[in-house]
């Protein structure tokens, strides 16, 4: 497989384990929006480490989400429980960014973080597997 997008895939995994980290440690300062905020983006950088692996690439949020559910989760890769989760986090990430008035519960902040960790590990496992071949 090519080396450029192998790096790109692997630059963008290291991202949404950089965004992961912050995302932990937004919580444990008690900045929920921002937590959700970077679980989110965390899920979102692993799906570009998907994607790159395809040379896909989207100016659209709903373009990357679009292309893993047509390309992963309809084609059996992963369950449709991956794109709910999917979903869910950038649906909770929508309200934390831009309603004015939403406060982020500290469990909603959690479950985000335990979204994004879950997310992150599937696609570890297989953008892994497909840097070998």
């Amino acid at each position: 497989m090519e080396g450029s997008v192998i790096d790109l895939s692997k630059h963008r995994l290291l991202t949404a384990k950089e965004d992961l980290a912050t995302a932990r440690k937004n919580f444990e300062d008690a900045s929920y929006r921002a937590s959700v905020n970077r679980s989110y983006y965390a899920i979102f950088h692993a799906l570009r480490a998907l994607t790159a692996l395809d040379h896909f690439d989207s100016g659209k949020h709903s373009g990357i989400i679009a292309y893993v559910n047509l390309h992963y989760v309809k084609a059996g890769v992963f369950d449709r429980d991956f794109s709910k989760l999917i979903d869910s986090a950038y649906r909770l990430r929508e309200k934390a960014d831009y309603e004015d008035f939403y406060i982020v519960a500290v469990e909603d902040a959690q479950k985000q973080i335990e979204k994004a960790e879950t997310v992150l590990a599937l696609v570890e496992a297989y953008v892994q597997g497909r840097w070998s071949e």
